[in-house]
């Protein structure tokens, strides 16, 4: 394993209480792996991704990077192991007085055992790998958010680092940008076969890239595993939340509130005085999930031939988790009982991936 951690805890003392914010912390992430923890904010993540280079300073428990225990280290040795674990910054930490060039090269100035030529050389390939070759003497201000954080990667490489902790590295970018960022990470992992640790709040990040994840709320991981089997099997109510998303809890609210409404015989629209959707219409509202290539198969056609029920589709997305296409989809599904029954009963033979909302 490149990184192993055992019974990590983390507490502050404020006046006279001890406040708990990391509790029995304990995973593993395998050499050359993307692993990513998510949560919302005040989970803990920023205050374990610093415990595994010991910005923050465990209050017990094992930090292991590469065979070697942090917590046990000397300043100076400490300080030689930092050097083998990059850093991407949330907030880029660029130096505005210095070049692009003079950014990158930093870390290995302050190792004060390199000469200009091998540091130049090293830059220039770091700027190519990032994109950023023809920026090296521009400054920070003139660069746009994604170029700075291209800058904070190269920045982060300059050591060579074995390991390389992300810091909610895109959550400042706008959705083109953080794509392409994440792409780049993507694209280092595999080429290099860096160890990437990424800490973030977005579903959609730990999706494209991640291996594996980890979910932590109130300082405690509460579902770890492969991205794939998390996503699809949420096991806790907090994972199925955020792997909904904000925005689709919004769109559902958005749903029942058109369901108040209903038909009568005349065709006027009346309301349903806040019942719910099941006590005027014989159906249940859906949201089911596709993986690989079950998401080009005919699901809910062959579903509706065999069982006569009807789909209606509220809301869709295609994306990827990694490599693998990726596809979900609201639905409302309705029919008499019997036929519903069966409806679901096929879904489980067809292994699809379902949760009732209502």
């Amino acid at each position: 394993m490149m990184i192993e951690v055992d019974n990590l805890y983390k507490t502050y003392q404020h006046k006279s209480t001890i406040v708990p914010v990391l509790d029995n912390i304990n995973f593993t992430v395998k050499r050359g792996e993307i692993f990513g923890i998510i949560g919302k904010s005040g989970a803990g993540k920023s205050t374990l991704l610093k415990c595994l280079n010991l910005l923050e300073k465990p209050s017990s428990g094992r930090v292991i990077i590469d065979g070697v225990d942090l917590t046990t280290l000397s300043y100076p040795e400490l300080r030689s192991e930092r050097q083998k674990i990059g850093v991407i910054f949330q907030g880029f930490n660029l130096l505005s007085a210095k070049t692009v060039f003079a950014n990158v090269a930093l870390p290995l100035v302050l190792q004060g055992k390199h000469s200009k030529e091998l540091i130049a050389t090293k830059v220039n390939q770091l700027l190519n790998l990032v994109g950023l070759s023809e920026f090296a003497d521009k400054y920070p201000v003139q660069l746009s958010g994604g170029q700075k954080q291209r800058v904070g990667i190269a920045r982060a490489l300059a050591t060579e680092p074995k390991v390389l902790l992300s810091d909610e590295a895109t959550s400042a970018l706008d959705t083109e940008t953080t794509n392409s960022i994440l792409e780049l990470l993507l694209d280092i992992n595999q080429k290099m076969g860096l160890t990437i640790v990424l800490i973030t709040h977005e579903i959609a990040v730990v999706r494209k890239i991640c291996d594996r994840v980890a979910v932590i709320d109130n300082g405690k991981i509460i579902e770890i595993g492969n991205t794939i089997d998390v996503v699809l099997h949420p096991k806790e109510q907090l994972t199925r939340k955020l792997i909904l998303e904000e925005d689709t809890h919004k769109y559902l609210e958005q749903v029942n509130d058109f369901y108040k409404f209903n038909k009568d015989s005349s065709g006027d629209l009346n309301t349903n005085n806040g019942s719910d959707l099941n006590a005027h219409f014989n159906a249940h509202l859906l949201v089911m999930s596709f993986i690989g290539n079950q998401t080009f198969d005919p699901v809910l056609s062959r579903v509706s031939q065999q069982t006569g029920v009807n789909f209606s589709i509220l809301r869709g997305e295609l994306g990827h988790i990694k490599k693998m296409p990726f596809g979900q989809l609201l639905l409302e599904v309705s029919g008499d009982t019997p036929n519903l029954n069966s409806a679901l009963l096929l879904l489980d033979t067809l292994n699809v991936n379902y949760e009732i909302i209502q």
